[in-house]
């Protein structure tokens, strides 16, 4: 429960500090003083988009504050889930600067707004007059059954789940299969319309059996080939002038090594040029020897020629029509060819495996979303009694109630449509909210609501704001009895207008305007009895009360 709230620097509030009761607390005040200043305020401490236009001081930073005793709930999940350190008093703080740039924290850890949304839900509940009016759409009246039902707390059915988050995970789930699916699908027709041309492509590429290095080689080959006249020619002339003519190399070299040979006799560095002059003679004999081996291989050969021409043909073309230029582009191709087309076959069993799992979650989530529709129709009857006798205790004896249901596709909420139907007079037929309450009747049908569903739920903090409207006399006071009843489980704050409603609170505060020299100030107060008497005799009387004003204050207080 909200065991402090200072808010400073925002609007009209200059800097307001008050420590509610831990059950029903009343907020009165003229229209204008503050009080939806105030429910504003704390709406940015649960996460709401803040304004720098909303400074009381454009030069300084807007700063709310709620300290909250959550020891007596089971909230301590929810602080790991967000990896938060968890105390039995939490802290929740929003600060807005002049620039607009606004920061979060939780127990003084910063945090994004989305967590301090998280947080603050289970923290406290706002009812506005604008959730009265949600009333009428059918979503909000589907999510009010499943918490009077139980689908939304915790429970051991689904491993810790509630039966709608464990339903909604499990339709998640289908969703995401279901998306999968067709985008393999669309996947597989499209490759199945290439699969034809990858596969001719790629035949034709295997059918040539390309070698990584073989380009190169068939065309110096070529070039051999296509000049094997000239090239024998040019190795019988280097042969014979190595070995062969009248006055070749290799004979003058000979001759050359024997005339060194009996100079050796004179000097010993005559050996060495022998030596050298020797090896000389050694290596010309194996170049010619192997001009000679050349010589005889290399002949003419047409065959072979137009052979090896229409290989680097068909590689040229290949080149060309892939737009590469080498052997080695050729082959990526090939590899990706290949991965092409067998990702055919690979998308087929992709889809199968898909399908078969995407029938699983179907199925999960029907069975689940059964489980799920069969508890909020056994809730029917119950709601409808329940909601009828507090009905009647609020000054509509004759109101009836009717859920109609109707099956439908699934969705995140499950396979059920829900609408509360409503008649608040004696023979009408029941119609939809939006067509049959009025303005008094949506309150007490809402405040009746979150009677219900009071118990149903941990929350420690429900807010009401002018939840009273239209409505008066006796039924105000039955209403502010059901609030002081809700108290006894849930810390209320309750912002009123009405002085029967006023008069149950164990804490009444009075919110009003303050002039100063250069402007307005919002503030507020914690009234004594004294000063409650006074407020509440005001409240039925005016700005000057008649002494059975003040005896009729007094009557109510002590009710």
């Amino acid at each position: 429960m909200l065991i402090d709230l200072k808010i400073k620097n925002y609007a009209l509030i200059e800097q307001l500090e008050m420590n509610p009761s831990p059950v029903l607390n009343i907020i009165t005040g003229e229209t204008g003083a503050g009080k939806s200043i105030m429910l504003g305020a704390i709406g940015l401490l649960l996460g709401n988009r803040a304004d720098s236009k909303l400074l009381f001081n454009q030069e300084q930073k807007c700063v709310i504050e709620g300290v909250f005793d959550i020891s007596q709930y089971n909230l301590k999940e929810v602080f790991v889930a967000e990896d938060l350190d968890f105390d039995e008093q939490c802290i929740l703080r929003r600060e807005i600067s002049p620039s607009g740039k606004s920061r979060a924290f939780v127990n003084d850890t910063p945090v994004t707004l989305d967590v301090l949304r998280k947080i603050g839900e289970n923290l406290m509940d706002i009812h506005s007059q604008h959730d009265t009016l949600q009333l009428g759409d059918t979503s909000f009246q589907l999510n009010i059954l499943d918490i009077y039902a139980g689908n939304t707390s915790l429970d051991i059915y689904a491993g810790n789940l509630s039966y709608l988050k464990d339903y909604n995970e499990t339709y998640r789930r289908y969703k995401k299969l279901e998306g999968d699916y067709k985008k393999l699908t669309d996947q597989l027709a499209q490759a199945q319309k290439e699969l034809d041309y990858n596969t001719f492509l790629l035949n034709e590429l295997e059918e040539i059996n390309l070698q990584q290095d073989e380009q190169e080689q068939l065309e110096t080959e070529l070039k051999e080939l296509e000049n094997a006249e000239d090239i024998k020619l040019k190795l019988t002339q280097a042969v014979q002038y190595l070995t062969e003519s009248e006055f070749n190399i290799t004979s003058a070299l000979k001759d050359t090594v024997q005339l060194i040979n009996q100079l050796a006799a004179f000097s010993p560095k005559y050996e060495e040029l022998r030596t050298r002059t020797e090896s000389c003679m050694i290596e010309l004999n194996d170049v010619a020897g192997e001009l000679e081996d050349a010589e005889r291989r290399t002949e003419a050969d047409p065959a072979r020629t137009t052979e090896v021409q229409e290989r680097l043909n068909t590689i040229y073309t290949l080149q060309r029509k892939h737009q590469v230029q080498t052997i080695a582009e050729l082959l990526e191709i090939q590899r990706e060819l290949e991965n092409k087309v067998g990702s055919v076959l690979n998308l087929d069993n992709a889809l199968s495996s898909t399908e078969k799992a995407m029938k699983e979650a179907e199925k999960e989530m029907l069975e689940k979303a059964a489980v799920l529709s069969e508890r909020r129709r056994a809730s029917f009857g119950q709601f409808e009694k329940e909601l009828y006798t507090l009905l009647a205790e609020l000054g509509m004896p004759n109101a009836r109630i009717v859920i109609q249901h109707k099956a439908a596709a699934p969705t995140a909420t499950g396979t059920d449509e829900i609408s509360i139907l409503f008649s608040a007079n004696k023979g009408a037929q029941p119609q939809s909210l939006v067509k049959a309450a009025s303005g008094g009747e949506f309150s007490r049908l809402m405040l009746s609501i979150k009677y219900m569903l009071a118990d149903k739920t941990a929350l420690p903090t429900i807010v009401f704001d002018e939840i009273d409207t239209g409505i008066s006399g006796e039924v105000a006071v039955k209403v502010g009895k059901m609030m002081q009843q809700m108290a006894q489980k849930h810390q209320i704050i309750a912002i009123s207008h009405l002085p029967q409603i006023a008069a149950q609170g164990n804490s009444h505060y009075f919110v009003y305007k303050h002039d100063t020299e250069d402007r307005t100030i919002s503030r507020i107060k914690k009234l004594s009895e004294k000063e409650r008497v006074d407020e509440i005799a005001h409240m039925i009387a005016g700005a000057n009360p008649s002494a059975s004003a003040y005896k009729s204050a007094k009557e109510l207080l002590s009710l």
